[in-house]
């Protein structure tokens, strides 16, 4: 395969429609939508993994096209009514089957790639202080998968020259690709409602919600095995020239898939792992964040001290003398667990997302008086009313004479009316004895620790039902 017929391939094939199709759609869905994958600590240009995991999940939407494509570029010959005309020809079959799915794989490889340059260069950017290259393995399976997918497509259509083996390929895709993402749960607590070693046979990967996550080394190395059994039986579809040996050429895909089932993970809780060398502890003092978020740890080491210390002076023995990041894993909605002994800082919540200064302090003051058992971030709404008794705690201890809220308040009707009785409840609280304020401070500090559902702003109003 020459320089030139190749190009002469590129020019006058459907090949680089299919990496086109991943390289603009891929742009086209993450910049021209402010989604989820723009927010928190793992979004898709703010950590590596999380670059490699979003731009993998994308490949639920392009995986089944590309198949289609391919079966649209395997039926090039059917319909010109050429494949008896090639068949006659000296030149090896798998030579000629090699030009077309060369050109296929290369475009689509080259177009993925272009997406995660673009992603690893705005990550470089961004100036995150982890590199690990433990996200080169997730995009490296995602690009072998596009290339698997065209050229089994390719095959497929070869072996059964019919115009509805497209469609009804994409569809059959879309449909499986479907289930299975439906049945791996979240990342942290997958659903397990299908066989794991099943569902690790899509390309596809759950969307990162926690930057800590990675793939497991057998997921990546069960999916490599898998995806090159699916790409060798498309090669040999196209080759085939009997039914022998279409017959034969399922053989491959059935090995890949006996020995990707016997290499996957079972559990899985096996599936989507911690990376250990990003949440290894880094401290300063009574201050730890994980290795991921090292950059954060001499700002916030600084606020924690004068944190600490306002801390002590309202609580006294019962305050917390540490600050530590939270990196425990746990299902969307769940509570967490919270310590009497340190501060859980959580860069994902509203009020510590991108926050510096005096409202990082402000937030510190706030989640050591009223720890709080639901996390309140872009993806769990937790509860308004925490936010509402934080403010108020913060703003005493910190001796405002207003009410400064921790966030910003939403709008909506219910969160609304929260925030608007806890401006109500401001002037009678601070109106209080010094005394009585301590004293209700204290009472929401250990009801705040126990996760209480009882609503708190009455206790600052002294309004609470005896």
């Amino acid at each position: 395969m020459n320089a030139r017929v190749l190009r002469t391939e590129l020019r006058r094939s459907a090949a680089p429609w299919a990496g086109l199709l991943v390289l603009g759609g891929s742009l086209a869905v993450l910049f021209a939508i402010d989604g989820i994958w723009w927010r928190g600590t793992a979004g898709w240009t703010a950590q590596w993994t999380s670059l490699a995991m979003w731009t993998r999940w994308l490949l639920g939407f392009w995986w089944p096209l590309v198949i289609g494509v391919g079966a649209l570029y395997g039926l090039r010959d059917a319909r010109s009514g050429t494949a008896e005309l090639f068949g006659t020809v000296p030149k090896p079959a798998w030579r000629r089957a090699a030009l077309p799915a060369g050109a296929a794989a290369g475009t689509l490889t080259a177009g993925f790639g272009l997406v995660v340059a673009a992603g690893a260069v705005q990550v470089a950017a961004g100036g995150t202080a982890y590199w690990t290259p433990g996200w080169l393995p997730i995009s490296l399976v995602a690009a072998l998968a596009l290339a698997a997918g065209a050229v089994f497509g390719m095959g497929v259509a070869r072996a059964v020259p019919s115009v509805l083996t497209p469609p009804a390929l994409v569809v059959l895709c879309l449909l499986t690709a479907d289930m299975l993402l439906r049945s791996s749960g979240d990342g942290a607590v997958p659903r397990g409602t299908a066989p794991n070693r099943l569902v690790l046979l899509s390309v596809v990967t759950v969307d990162p919600r926690e930057a800590l996550l990675t793939l497991a080394g057998r997921v990546h190395l069960g999916q490599a095995l898998w995806f090159l059994g699916l790409a060798a039986t498309g090669f040999a579809l196209l080759v085939a020239a009997t039914r022998r040996a279409r017959l034969l050429a399922v053989v491959p895909v059935l090995a890949g898939a006996a020995l990707a089932l016997a290499v996957l993970p079972g559990d899985p809780l096996r599936t989507y792992v911690t990376d250990s060398a990003a949440a290894r502890p880094v401290c300063d003092g009574p201050v730890c964040v994980t290795a991921l978020n090292r950059a954060r740890l001499p700002e916030l080491s600084a606020r924690s001290a004068e944190a600490l210390r306002v801390l002590d002076g309202v609580l006294g023995e019962r305050a917390p003398r540490a600050v530590t990041e939270d990196s425990a894993l746990r299902a969307l909605g769940d509570l967490r667990q919270v310590s009497a002994g340190a501060v859980l800082v959580d860069f994902d919540e509203r009020e510590f997302a991108g926050a510096s200064g005096q409202d990082l302090t402000r937030a510190l003051v706030a989640q050591g008086l009223v720890p709080t058992c639901r996390a309140r971030t872009d993806r769990e709404g937790g509860l308004v009313e925490d936010a509402a008794v934080q403010s108020i705690a913060a703003s005493w201890a910190l001796g405002d004479s207003a009410l400064v809220p921790v966030e910003t308040p939403s709008s909506n009707g219910y969160d609304r009316q929260v925030w608007e009785e806890a401006r109500a409840v401001w002037p009678v609280f601070a109106a209080l004895p010094p005394a009585e304020q301590r004293a209700r401070i204290t009472a929401v500090h250990e009801a705040a620790l126990s996760c209480s559902t009882k609503r708190q702003l009455p206790v600052l109003a002294g309004s609470e039902t005896r």
